[in-house]
This record gives structure tokens, sequence and C-alpha cells, in this order.
């Protein structure tokens, strides 16, 4: 047995909780009982490791001692004797836990389609990325007691559903969804005071990286992990002292995450070059040629319009024709990326995004008034503070340039 301490004991638990949840879950059959038998050893060996030492097999302990809880608390409810014994052949000796790591098992479950994706998010962080349900209330800015419901709901609707490992690709393609919707949340909140929460992005990263790990030769698996690690490394430019917004064209590459830019290009080529090409890995590929070069003048414009063709082609996401007509503005003008746009004002009606474009593109021609009342206008649909702040801004600097110019 050996010694452990502090952040390495919490580091060393976080990491084997979904493993040990995946496995009993796996014998159990109940999630919501499962969850409870594990809290339990884990604070079981929070309070006896640093004393005791960590045992030479600390996942195969903590198996064990969740089996016995889950028994124990079958016992104590007075539950008939069949499933009684049920239950208890269902412990298993440490020196017989399997070597193998249930967490994609666990992963596929929390992310079933008979689930929403609020709630298939909520259970994941939850049960997989092993933030508590207050953590998650506040990150997704709901009322404790309201994303204690959503999950406990969710358990209930998993109960009875094989704990399998699906090899559908449209279950892989739900799990790395919602892996890739918390990202997007963590990265660049919806609403709220901060464009940030580090929390979900980090959480997303390193649960995608289990996924990677576990399926090294999925190439959307690879993409995904590319694309989130490409993005985060401009994290640390994205706002300023005061919190606020600053667009890629000015931020200061020098404070770019060098070691993930680099982990992210190679695996970004890795997956470029697996056909056939999905979404994550054009994504990435277009995430990388912004994150190679040192100034924004060098960016190959052309090549990231004929990977937003491409991305369009497959996804027929509106999103994406915005971003392609951005990349049609800096390789054609700006009313060449204008003229892609009225087609998005059915699909999407009222998004702030629409508006923001609109505004950076008449600003690029020289028509201020109309740019200031695009910015003001989108400025007045999100609810990101941050980024109404920035659309407020840019809106009065439009609003001056134009009375200057008269």
């Amino acid at each position: 047995m050996t010694g452990v301490t502090g952040t390495k004991l919490e580091d060393l638990l976080r990491e084997l909780t979904p493993q040990v949840l995946g496995a009993v879950v796996r014998r159990t059959g109940d999630f919501t009982a499962a969850e409870d038998a594990v809290q339990e050893a884990l604070i079981a060996a929070a309070r006896t490791w640093p004393a005791d030492g960590v045992p030479d097999n600390p996942r195969g302990w903590l198996i064990q001692a969740a089996s016995r809880r889950f028994i124990d608390e079958i016992r104590q409810e007075q539950a008939r004797r069949k499933r009684e014994e049920l239950a208890a052949q269902r412990e298993v000796p440490a020196e017989e836990v399997e070597e193998h790591d249930d967490t994609l098992r666990l992963l596929f479950l929390c992310c079933h389609p008979a689930l929403t994706a609020s709630s298939a998010i909520a259970l994941t962080l939850r049960a997989v990325g092993g933030l508590t349900t207050a953590e998650i209330a506040t990150a997704y800015l709901v009322p404790e007691a309201t994303m204690a419901q959503r999950i406990s709901r969710a358990k209930q609707k998993l109960k009875g559903l094989p704990f399998e490992l699906s090899q559908d690709e449209e279950r892989l393609a739900q799990v790395l969804h919602v892996l890739y919707l918390v990202f997007n949340e963590g990265y660049t909140s919806s609403s709220g005071d901060e464009l940030h929460r580090t929390d979900l992005s980090g959480e997303a990263i390193r649960l995608t990286r289990t996924v990677h790990e576990l399926l090294p030769e999925n190439a959307q698996v690879t993409g995904l992990l590319a694309l989130m690690l490409l993005n985060d490394a401009r994290r640390p430019a994205r706002t300023g002292s005061a919190g606020e917004l600053i667009p890629l064209t000015e931020q200061d590459r020098s404070l770019w995450n060098k070691k993930f830019i680099d982990e992210g290009v190679a695996l970004a080529v890795e997956a470029f070059n697996q056909p056939p090409l999905g979404e994550y890995q054009l994504q990435a590929a277009i995430a990388a040629l912004h994150d190679e070069v040192a100034r924004p003048e060098d960016t190959d414009w052309p090549q990231i319009l004929g990977l937003y063709g491409l991305l369009e082609k497959l996804s027929g996401n509106p999103m994406v024709t915005l971003n392609r007509a951005i990349a049609q503005a800096m390789v054609s003008g700006p009313q060449a990326g204008l003229d892609l746009l009225p087609p998005l004002d059915e699909k999407l009606a009222g998004h702030y995004r629409l508006d923001a474009v609109r505004g950076h593109l008449f600003e690029m021609l020289g028509e201020y008034e109309t740019a200031a009342a695009h910015f003001t206008a989108a400025a007045r649909r999100t609810t990101s503070l941050p980024e109404r702040n920035y659309l407020t801004t840019k809106a009065a600097e439009v609003s001056d340039a134009g009375r200057k110019r008269r």
C-alpha cells in the first residue's frame, strides 16, 4: 500500500469514480442505488486511505466497498429474500475484479437516446464527470433543486436499459454531440456574466480524452478532441483584464496555449487523413488553420472557405453558412459575404450572430450607420453579458466613425 494525501488523493478518486460507477451499474442495473453506494465507498476511501495508504488495487477496493454498501442498503430496507440473495451473488472478491474500464459504457448509458440533450448533459457531468449537482446547476444557471430533479428523472428513465457498449455509430455520435455541447457552453457561455466556464470546457476535454484513449482509431473522436484543444488554446487571449471579449483578429497570440496547439494540430492532421470526413474533422482542420499562423493577416482564408463549403454540404447547418459568409468576405470582399446571408433570415431569425456578422461586414464596406444598427440589434438579442458589452461598444465605435466621416 502507498500513501497519498490532499490533491493527489482527490485526483485519484476523481479518475476512478466513473470506472467504479460503471462497474457497479453493470452488476446491479440500478443507477441510483449504485451511485449512492459508490459515493459511500469514496467517502470511506477519503477517510481511511490517508492513514492506511492506498491499496495496491484501489479500483478493486472501491468496487468491492461499493458492492458491499449496495447489499447493505438492500438488507436494511427489508427487501424480499429473493432480491437479497440476488444482490449477495453480485459481490465480487477484490482479487476477481475485472480490469476493463466501464467508463465508455457509462457514457453511452448517460447519453442514451431516451434522454433529452439537457438531461444527458446533466447526467454525464454528474455520473462521469464527477461534478456535484450544485456545480452543474451553477454552470447552467438553474436552481439546484431543478437540476436535482432533472438528474433524478434521467436516472429513472435509464432503469432497466442494457448497460452495453453499443457499436451503433448513431449512439457514439450522440455521446460526441453531448461532449461537444458541454464544451461549447464552457467555451462561450450562452448566458451570464462570464464568457468562459472553464469547469465545463475542461471537463469536456477530459471526458473526450477518455473516449479517445478507449477508441483511438475513431476519426470523429480524434477530430473532436483536436477541435476542443485548438479552440481552448485561444482562451487565455479571448478576454481582457476586465473580462471583456477580445475578437480573434485582435488577440495577443503569444498568450495562446502552444502545447494545446501542437497537440491539436497533430490530432487534426491524423483525423483529416482518415476518410470519410465528418463534421468534427472539418471543424478541427479549420481551427488548425487559424491557430497555426502568428498573425491574423497570414490566415489561409481560401482554404478555410473551401473547408466551410464541404462542412456546409455535410451538415446543412445554417451556422456553418454564416461562418462561410465571413470566410467568403475575407476572400472576395464584404459584399460577397453579405450576398450569402439573405437565405439565413428565416433559418436564423432573431439570432444575435446573424446581426453581428452583418454588422462586421457593413463595417468593412464603410457603411457605418447600417453596421451600428446591426450591432445594436445583436446586443439586444444576446444573453451573454461579455458579448453584449462588446457589441454595444462596437455599435458606438462605428457610429462615431460614421459621424467623423460626415
